[in-house]
């Protein structure tokens, strides 16, 4: 929920230079010179006998008129405070930008006899779909040009790629609004006819049948965007008249459909936060029946893959972090699960890759990710384990779709390692570089020190941390930081390499990753230990982490900033209340801070959908707790740090009248005249700009926001 170009300032300042030219409408309060203040107008929210009154929950007016001049405002105004640092932004997005190879391209894998690869051309901003047949000798077959496809729109995602059994068609999604509502087109790639099968409101991505005609696909609720029926379509039909073969009644459910590795089932899964549930069809026979695998139970997570006269099974039935199963395909039932992988309590099993010879386990241990190869045909299960040798990185499976091979690819990086990919072969041990993305101009990781150190929480719990900075750096309190972390939905935030951040790193910064309570990084518990009535471990563990950089002078207080996004901007807005003395500054991308009121709206997007991570607050307990540290609900008249935020017009997962309330609350309520700004993308959503390079712009501007409070202009 809740993970400006110059026209858009242009329009910005022609709206409110008209409307100083008019009769005051007393929407905003003051503009340009003081900051926006948009219209109280207070409205009684009342639940479980408590009366909340809120100011600002009109702003959810996406449509009014004057919700969009006070967005537009609030634009005019982080222009105006950010003018002085409008150069060194340009030179921050020049900076970013030419340390990005233009004309890169992906190693190419093979399926189905085909090579498939994304390449960008120099100055492009969207990648070009690609495919050879046969040999990487072939010639090109451009399947998408991107770049061409997105003239004329401000905003382009694709969504799901796929292609026919028989190599022929291909299957897009397309996204122009950035509310992640897609509209599948199927072009032949034979003759490059786009067909007039366009099927509206879907996720993106189809699943073919074998017959090369036949497809299923995913529809939302249009007003929640909840995906919740999957649909049969057959080539040249009216798909008004598209087959419903399944819908999810239950509303914190959402479903989504494929096929497995083999080709030769159709999945469709159903899941909310803490339970699953699969059915499996013949992709043969696409006009039978789906069948369940294992009907839906609380608590019990699974997914499913074949392989062979199996499916195999990871799941946490009894066993808290997961195993690997197995059961005969007609015989799917959970009485018939057979143990492969065993569960570990020290080991979070995190996902799986089928070969014919090989089972290969993507695990966690202590934070860090392992991969063990188990031999299929050794009736000893001989084992190895691939080695890493930095103190912290991240490595995870790659594509792998031909069952059929000893070559395992992965991917590998770290805080000072470039993304790097590999082919490993499972049977002589050899390990072959692939590629390794390509930073353009001088950069030596040797120049740069990664450590991994560990903060005491306030109960005890020893947290992780990932750092990197500039060798020769001495931490005698004197060095800027940057602390970043996520903590929600079991999502584990590994140290990986980005060529972005050499702009904080070579001006002096240290870099944090804090591996809080919420993320899964140390197994499911710690999950489970910053959700519901442990969410605010998340917070605490965040500002634990802080304080250990303090008092081990990595930096100190009057240089410490924290960034996080979406629920990481729930996690900004929940330490500014508790601690806003540890923080120089903080950048809260997308912030999901009204938590109470959103999750008591079931017609916003993902709300019942996320119960289980939340709670629902029509719960007394829960309302209780959530209340108690929801961002908007707990603003002081106190001081704050200097805060930019950022949200987007079109967001789909964190509505963008939450930042814009809770600016406007913040300005209302705090004591303090530090830099408060927010930028409102007005053509994208929750994942900003698409474009390959436009999206940098904002993180120029957050940079320049923190160097400049840093003292750092060049």
């Amino acid at each position: 929920m809740r993970v400006q170009t110059i026209k858009l300032v242009i329009l910005a300042l022609a709206t409110l230079m008209i409307s100083s030219c008019q009769s005051p409408t007393g929407k905003l309060q003051s503009q340009f010179s003081s900051p926006p203040h948009p219209e109280k107008k207070p409205k009684e929210l009342t639940k479980h006998g408590d009366v909340r009154v809120d100011n600002y929950y009109w702003l959810n007016q996406r449509e009014n008129p004057d919700v969009i001049e006070y967005l537009n405002a609030e634009n005019s105004y982080l222009d105006e405070v950010m003018a002085s640092t409008k150069s060194f932004q340009a030179s921050l997005f020049d900076e970013i930008i030419s340390r990005i190879k233009q004309d890169d391209e992906s190693v190419p894998y093979l399926d189905n006899g085909y090579y498939y690869y994304t390449r960008f051309v120099e100055g492009g901003e969207y990648p070009v779909y690609c495919r050879k047949k046969g040999s990487l000798d072939a010639q090109e077959e451009v399947m998408l040009d991107v770049n061409l496809m997105a003239i004329g729109h401000n905003y382009f995602q694709i969504g799901g790629a796929s292609v026919s059994t028989d190599n022929k068609l291909l299957a897009f999604g397309v996204d122009t609004v950035s509310r992640r509502k897609y509209t599948v087109y199927i072009k032949n790639l034979e003759t490059g006819e786009i067909y007039t099968d366009a099927i509206k409101e879907t996720t993106g991505g189809v699943a073919w049948a074998n017959d090369n005609k036949t497809f299923f696909f995913t529809r939302k609720d249009p007003l929640t965007l909840r995906s919740e029926k999957i649909f049969r379509h057959s080539l040249g039909d009216d798909p008004q008249k598209d087959e419903l073969v399944y819908f999810e009644e239950d509303e914190t459910y959402s479903v989504g459909v494929g096929r497995t590795k083999s080709g030769k089932f159709l999945l469709i899964g159903s899941s909310s936060t803490l339970s699953s549930e699969y059915l499996y069809l013949s992709a043969n026979q696409p006009y039978k029946s789906f069948k369940v695998v294992q009907e839906r139970q609380d608590n019990v997570e699974y997914s499913v893959d074949h392989f062979g006269e199996f499916f195999f099974i990871r799941t946490n039935w009894e066993a808290e972090n997961f195993r690997l199963m197995k059961t005969p395909v007609n015989k799917t039932g959970m009485d018939n699960w057979q143990d492969v992988v065993q569960h570990d309590e020290d080991v979070l099993f995190e996902g799986f890759e089928l070969f014919s010879q090989f089972l290969v386990l993507q695990e966690r241990k202590e934070g860090l990710p392992l991969m063990r190869i188990i031999s299929m045909l050794s009736k000893e299960g001989e084992e190895q384990v691939l080695p890493f040798d930095e103190e912290t990185y991240t490595a995870s499976i790659s594509v792998n779709r031909d069952f059929n091979t000893e070559l395992l690819r992965y991917t590998y990086s770290s805080l000072t390692t470039p993304r790097s990919t590999y082919d490993y072969n499972m049977l002589t041990g050899e390990r072959i570089l692939l590629k390794r993305d390509e930073v353009v101009g001088a950069y030596n990781p040797d120049d740069f020190v990664t450590e991994r150190r560990w903060a005491e929480a306030q109960d005890g719990t020893l947290i992780p941390m990932s750092v990197v900075y500039k060798k020769g750096l001495v931490m005698d309190g004197s060095n800027p930081a940057l602390l970043y972390a996520y903590g929600s939905y079991g999502y584990s935030m590994s140290p990986s390499f980005s060529s972005v951040r050499l702009s904080l790193l070579n001006r002096g910064f240290v870099y944090v990753i804090a591996h809080i309570r919420g993320g899964q990084e140390m197994g499911r518990y710690w999950y489970e230990e910053g959700k519901l009535l442990k969410k605010k471990n998340t917070f605490t563990d965040f500002n634990d982490c802080a304080e250990y950089l303090i008092n081990n002078k990595y930096t100190t207080h009057d240089l410490l900033f924290a960034q996080g996004g979406s629920a990481g901007g729930l996690l900004m807005g929940a330490i500014l209340n508790m601690r806003p003395d540890l923080y120089k500054g903080v950048i809260a991308n997308v912030p999901f801070v009204d938590v109470v009121t959103t999750m008591l709206d079931e017609t916003i997007p993902l709300t019942t959908s996320e119960y289980d991570e939340w709670g629902n607050p029509n719960d007394p307990d829960y309302y209780q707790y959530m209340l108690s540290y929801s961002p908007y609900d707990n603003i002081e008249a106190i001081d704050y740090p200097a805060i930019l935020i950022t949200t987007g017009l079109h967001d789909s997962q964190v509505q963008y009248f939450e930042p814009a309330k809770w600016i406007a609350k913040l300005r209302e309520m705090k004591t303090d005249d530090n830099i408060l700004i927010m930028r409102t993308n007005m053509e994208a959503g929750h994942g900003g700009a698409s474009g390959r390079f436009k999206r940098y712009e904002q993180v120029a501007l957050g940079y320049a926001f923190i160097l400049d409070l840093a003292g750092i202009m060049e």
